[in-house]
């Protein structure tokens, strides 16, 4: 069901204006989520990227016991980070 033809009119924009900027705010909502997560996962091991996580299991200073779903969490949410930032460039 789309709505937006019927609350265009109601908050006086057009249609393409509403969904363009609903589609904004939800990708920036997600980006922000996303952002937390990485945040909150670099902070409990200590690092600031994917790279840099690797960098700590080579040294052995991250044990690769138990931390492996958290490496591939990151590794997804940087992928993810990046394609939500490239999405907003192209409706911009």
């Amino acid at each position: 069901m789309n709505s937006i033809p019927k609350i265009a009119p109601i908050l006086k924009i057009t249609p393409e204006k509403l969904e363009r900027e609903s589609l904004e705010t939800y990708l920036h909502i997600r980006l922000k989520r996303c952002e937390s997560e990485l945040f909150n996962l670099a902070r409990k091991y200590g690092v600031s990227s994917i790279e840099d996580f690797e960098e700590k299991y080579k040294r052995g200073t991250i044990e690769e016991e138990g931390t492996w779903e958290d490496f591939f969490r990151l590794d997804h949410l940087e992928a993810e980070r990046d394609s939500i930032r490239e999405a907003l460039g192209a409706i911009r």
